[in-house]
């Protein structure tokens, strides 16, 4: 079996993530199972687990990692910090050509680095196999019930950076005295869940869709959607998932249905491109909507979710929405909807959310480093290798070439 050496490199983004994909403890799980991976860690001033954590547990601490195999991180690198002819692991944020990592993505290849990237792991059926959703789901909760006790001074919750991790978010949640708010829950996978454990963990109801749109409630209840609740066919045909996913233009909303009976919105959705929209400006105008406060987790700017006109962050995460004028507006208005979108949710919860991707990598993905790789999942993330990108990124070839045009 190969001997690999792996970095656990420094985040070196600004804002800086104190994230990791592994703690010390988890390490020491992995060494445990993998005895041919060697790590070493690059010292860092910010990371959640101190420098000094990761030495007592008997790994080495440097500034040069230069003679590792596997370099190991969670945000883009800075171009200045690629070392070139090694294998990166991140989330490089290039695979939908995103104008702001073109030049990220033409120096990995120019400087022959092969790039795996964490949003491209799936299985042989296509599904993602690692991601952070589950802990952006969790924050975002507490987020929208946080920005509901602000936009109606029901209650003052502290940010959730300030506390210890989803324990202490679940015990300041349980505190609150909530109004019989009709809570909606958009999405299925990991940030709808991550929504739904935490509304669950608070003692809130599910109910039906049926029941949702069509009983009074005099308690608080929250309802999860899912595709085929609130997309239609045009022609009025049964809904069909799959026909729905390669022809979403044959599909419309149906989701004002919601809108005029929620109070507070959680979105845990995938969206893609080319499906209809959830709901307009227009739709917002309407003497219909009901919605009070958003809570966009997915967060798609300009998109399927009207009023989420630009993602805010964990300093000022909370801006109104007005909808006479479609314009941003103070939260606190009384005609304004209140909008909590955050894009990088999980960073409040760094040790929580380290934990949990270690625990995820340590079980999907590092096997596949020792196994030949027997289920392709790191050949088919990988998106450049040899100085070129891989057949299943070759789409990317223009936003490499063409720099005038990105």
């Amino acid at each position: 079996m190969n001997q690999l050496k792996f970095a656990i490199i420094k985040e070196r983004k600004t804002p800086p993530d104190r994230r990791v994909v592994f703690s010390p403890s988890k390490l020491l799980e992995v060494k445990a199972q993998f005895p041919n991976a060697e790590f070493k860690i690059e010292a860092s001033n910010i990371r959640v687990f101190s420098d000094e954590e990761y030495k007592n547990a008997g790994f080495e601490v440097s500034h040069n990692i230069a003679d590792c195999d596997m370099m190991i991180g969670i945000k883009e690198v800075p171009i200045e910090a690629l070392i070139p002819n090694k294998t990166y692991l991140f989330f490089s944020h290039t695979i939908k050509k995103q104008v702001h990592n073109r030049q990220l993505l033409k120096a990995v290849l120019e400087k022959n680095i092969t790039l795996i990237d964490f949003e491209t792991m799936v299985n042989s059926q296509r599904k993602r196999l690692i991601g952070f959703g589950k802990y952006a789901g969790i924050v975002g909760t507490y987020n929208g019930f946080r920005t509901w006790g602000l936009k109606y001074n029901a209650w003052q919750l502290p940010k959730a950076g300030q506390l210890s991790g989803k324990q202490d978010l679940l015990n300041h949640l349980k505190t609150l005295k909530l109004p019989n708010l009709k809570i909606l829950v958009t999405g299925n996978g990991r940030v709808a869940n991550g929504v739904q454990d935490m509304l669950d963990a608070m003692s809130i109801e599910a109910v039906s869709v049926d029941a949702f749109l069509n009983n009074i409630f005099h308690e608080p209840v929250y309802c999860k959607i899912h595709v085929s609740d609130y997309y239609k066919h045009k022609a009025g045909t049964v809904f069909n998932k799959e026909h729905f996913y390669e022809n979403p233009q044959d599909y419309e909303s149906d989701f004002m249905k919601f809108a005029r009976e929620a109070d507070l919105l959680f979105t845990g959705h995938f969206y893609s491109e080319g499906a209809p929209y959830f709901y307009t400006r227009t739709d917002v105008q309407s003497l219909d909507f009901n919605i009070k406060v958003v809570a966009d987790i997915s967060c798609d700017v300009n998109g399927p979710i009207a009023t989420t006109l630009r993602s805010s962050n964990i300093e000022a995460p909370i801006y109104g929405y007005d909808p006479e004028t479609g314009t941003e507006t103070d939260f606190k208005n009384k005609n304004a909807i209140a909008v909590m979108a955050v894009s990088n949710l999980p960073c409040e919860l760094p040790k929580d959310a380290s934990e949990g991707f270690g625990e995820v990598f340590l079980q999907e993905i590092l096997p596949a480093f020792f196994n030949t790789d027997k289920d392709g999942i790191l050949q088919r993330a990988k998106i450049t290798e040899n100085g070129k990108l891989t057949p299943n990124f070759k789409y990317l070839q223009d936003f490499v070439d063409h720099q005038k045009r990105f």
